[in-house]
């Protein structure tokens, strides 16, 4: 098993945590693992993806062209990285402020409403939460015992009373995932 991920939106949507929170988690479950970050000089605001592998056998390297699963928060991010999903592959993204939906017939297509959903649960910093509670409905590839030991080891000792609230998030985003119907085309006579 290999899953190749790419997380791309705006810096502080929490797009690289996610990517971490993911990585420790396959190593609580004996997988090897890649992150890679990037992001703008701008850090906040400014474009960021991290690309996450995870696999059962050895990673020859963590540079992608094209990927297994792209999660998309934002319509730079969609511009950039939707051609860049294999046929086949999923494509997950958050409708808040995308004007141009994805078109492929070739990937299955996801939509989970983090942002409105984070707001409702009170708390819009657990919006990647959600977003990752949705792409492991769809990908179980990390069971969710790891996730835990995951969120322990990627965030500060001293926010560990938060978890009970980021695996909520977890399970409001696996409730909320839905399949999305790319628009046929409209044949004009």
């Amino acid at each position: 098993m290999t899953e190749e991920i790419i997380i791309a939106g705006f810096g502080g949507q929490g797009v690289l945590s996610m990517g971490k929170i993911l990585a420790y988690s396959g190593i609580m479950q004996d997988q090897e693992v890649s992150w890679l970050p990037s992001y703008g000089p701008e850090m906040r605001g400014g474009t960021a993806n991290v690309t996450v592998i995870l696999s059962d056998e050895r990673i020859s390297s963590p540079y992608l062209k094209i990927v297994d699963t792209a999660i998309i928060l934002n319509q730079q991010s969609m511009d950039k990285f939707e051609e860049s999903v294999k046929p086949g592959g999923i494509l997950i993204y958050d409708p808040n402020g995308i004007t141009h939906h994805p078109t492929r017939s070739d990937i299955k297509i996801f939509q989970i409403e983090g942002t409105k959903l984070a707001t409702e649960m009170g708390n819009k910093k657990i919006f990647n939460m959600v977003i990752l509670g949705g792409f492991l409905k769809e990908k179980p590839v990390i069971k969710i015992e790891n996730v835990i030991e995951g969120l322990k080891k990627s965030i500060s000792e001293r926010y560990h009373h938060l978890i009970p609230l980021n695996l909520e998030a977890i399970t409001m985003g696996m409730k909320n995932i839905v399949p999305y119907k790319v628009a046929e085309p409209v044949l004009q006579h």
